[in-house]
């Protein structure tokens, strides 16, 4: 996890980010004309809210000397219902302006999820960065709603209420603030748990969200290992957490909400004991004590307000917390000057479309630790049900100590050729097409692409040149053609048509009345395992880069589909180059170049035939006939 920065700090009780005041100011100012729109109303309804008590004390007055009250009486009501209306605008303001606030920091938190470099999602839980943009943004709503946007009105209330209170009696004055002061120190006390609380119960509310979504991500896995009561033990758990933190913020508040009141009561007691001692001895009048009271709860009014915005905007700070926690984070470009600068920006002579120069790689430790945990859940459910290790419980990273993962790789891939990775699991074979697409970049040493170190290239650009269909061939949710045009959006339907047919993927097209607007249901679910690669390889196909990089894009086809797909791959190979992750022995002998890899390191290169009777590795490995 990254280092908080720009204000961020963490409590000494949690790990948890905390926000401050002042990072919710450029939430706010994207709203500035809307909230000096409330600002106004604010200072309108302080000052018709301050006249109504001078106003009754006249009133009184009139009444008491018996004199008519004339238009006074119209006065006083039409400030009531002015206060009232301009009170309700102001209302729909704020709450208006809230919702704007919400959304304009999803916004900015989904562009910047959308563009983190890729270790932040190797490192990170999928359902803890999805809670960040629903769940704590929503909490900055209160921030307005009930925060202090509307403080400005509340604080003239307040400070015109004092003034008020001052000049009519003193004493009555002091008495109050000693004891609004003993409720401020109190709510100050609880405020630090109140926050302290807010941000450990956002950070189990994130952990909730990322267990849910790896169980429902894997509900068929856990369904045939019969784990479904352990996951929704240990996911009970954590919500069980997240509701012990929950009921800390409960119990805080509960002290907090009550104090206002409190104050009021003890207030009020004090102003009537006192109050009525003092105009017995002449000290002030039955109209003048009238008056002091309606003050008193002007005063008190702004006071329980602010009280009660403590929970909330505290709850809202420790949501921020966690939303600039993944603002701060330097996108996938933030370097890209710094290191084009540092390399070399022009094409070599007889230049390979791409080469690899003794490249040394290790994926951030992170990563590793994320991956490694992940594993460990995946193999815990599992094994009490002696349910068969997932696929890709030894896949990629096999680091050693220091996570490195490649070690001086070199070798070059002509254009125009087919190049073949081949090795055992964990060898680094998907690390160098990570390379490749700069998922990652080397920790040394150099990828070109072209003739040109990649990481002098833009990286749209250089992907653009790229196509590149990974291991698990991910489907998304939606249709045939949205998957299809991810890459190519202006493809026509013709298209579209034309490069599923290459992948043997027309029967899919015929299943529904709706042909390339059928639904492919969340994650390719109403496709198999091979429709789904296909239809991955089909994506790849359908944009026509120069270079194609495939990721074991055979290893879940049958005979006749594998036939087809490499029918189809040999078609759109010509005049382009293929870097193919090799899964079977069919796929790799009609390479032009063969690359062994084994833990990290190039062990050996060449056609079928000499790797056969050079490498002892690639002869067991095609003995097998499983390169994998």
């Amino acid at each position: 996890m990254s280092t908080p920065r720009r204000g961020l700090r963490r409590s000494p009780k949690n790990d948890g980010p905390r926000a401050s005041l002042r990072q919710l100011v450029p939430f706010l100012l994207e709203h500035k004309r809307v909230l000096v729109v409330v600002a106004v109303l604010s200072v309108l309804e302080a000052a018709a809210t301050l006249v109504q008590p001078l106003l009754v004390g006249d009133v009184i007055g009139r009444v008491q000397a018996g004199e008519a009250l004339g238009i006074l009486i119209w006065i006083l009501v039409g400030l009531v219902v002015l206060s009232s209306l301009v009170g309700g605008f102001q209302h729909y303001l704020l709450q208006r302006t809230g919702t704007a606030v919400v959304y304009s920091s999803r916004r900015r938190l989904i562009a910047k999820l959308l563009h983190l470099p890729v270790k932040e999602y190797d490192a990170r839980r999928t359902g803890d960065l999805v809670s960040r943009v629903g769940t704590d943004t929503t909490l900055l709503y209160a921030v307005l709603t009930q925060g202090f946007a509307d403080s400005l009105g509340n604080a003239l209330i307040f400070v015109g209420a004092i003034v008020a209170m001052l000049v009519i009696d003193p004493v009555l004055l002091l008495l109050i603030v000693v004891v609004i002061g003993a409720s401020a120190a109190v709510v100050g006390v609880l405020s630090g748990r109140i926050r302290r609380a807010t941000t450990e119960q956002q950070e189990k509310v994130g952990a909730l969200a990322s267990g849910v979504e790896r169980a429902i991500g894997s509900i068929r896995t856990i369904r045939a290992a019969g784990a479904e009561a352990r996951e929704r033990d240990t996911i009970s758990a954590t919500a069980g957490e997240a509701y012990e933190a929950g009921v800390k913020v409960a119990k805080a508040s509960a002290v907090v909400v009550p104090v206002a009141g409190i104050a009021l009561q003890v207030s009020l007691l004090v102003v009537l004991g006192v109050g009525g001692f003092r105009v017995a001895s002449g000290a002030i009048d039955v109209a003048q004590l009238v008056v002091f009271v309606m003050f008193l709860f002007f005063l008190i009014q702004p006071l329980a307000s602010f009280f009660g915005a403590i929970t909330s905007v505290n709850q809202a700070l420790g949501a921020l917390g966690r939303i600039q926690e993944v603002l701060d984070l330097d996108d996938e470009t933030a370097r890209d000057a710094e290191l084009a600068a540092s390399v070399p920006s022009t094409a070599t002579q007889d230049a390979a479309a791409i080469e690899f120069r003794d490249v040394h790689f290790s994926y951030p430790e992170a990563v590793v630790a994320a991956r490694r945990t992940a594993q460990d859940e995946a193999l815990k459910t599992l094994a009490d049900a002696h349910a068969p290790m997932p696929a890709d419980a030894d896949d990629e990273p096999e680091a050693d100590a220091g996570g490195t993962v490649l070690r001086g790789v070199s070798f070059r891939v002509p254009r125009g050729s087919r190049v073949a990775l081949v090795g055992p699991s964990g060898a680094g074979k998907s690390t160098t097409l990570s390379l490749i697409e700069r998922f990652y970049d080397p920790s040394s040493g150099a990828v070109l692409v072209d003739g040109v170190d990649a990481r002098a290239l833009d990286r749209l650009a250089l992907r653009a040149r790229l196509g590149y269909v990974e291991q698990d061939a991910p489907t998304l949710a939606g249709t045939i053609a949205d998957n299809l045009r991810l890459a190519s959006p202006g493809a026509t339907d013709e298209e579209c048509e034309r490069v599923l047919d290459a992948v043997n993927l027309t029967e899919v097209l015929r299943r529904s009345p709706l042909g390339l607007d059928a639904q492919v249901g969340e994650a390719g679910v109403m496709l198999s395992g091979g429709e789904r690669q296909r239809l991955a390889i089909a994506r790849a196909l359908l944009a026509a880069p120069p270079i194609l990089l495939l990721d074991e894009s055979t290893s879940s086809l049958d005979g006749l589909n594998e036939q087809r797909m490499r029918e189809a791959i040999d078609a759109v190979a010509s005049g382009r180059t293929l870097v193919v992750i090799a899964h079977r022995l069919s796929t790799v002998v009609d390479s032009d170049l063969i690359v062994v890899l084994d833990h990290g390191r190039v062990v050996g290169q060449g056609t079928h035939d000499e790797l056969i009777r050079d490498v002892p590795l690639y002869r067991d490995l095609a003995a097998r006939q499983l390169l994998a």
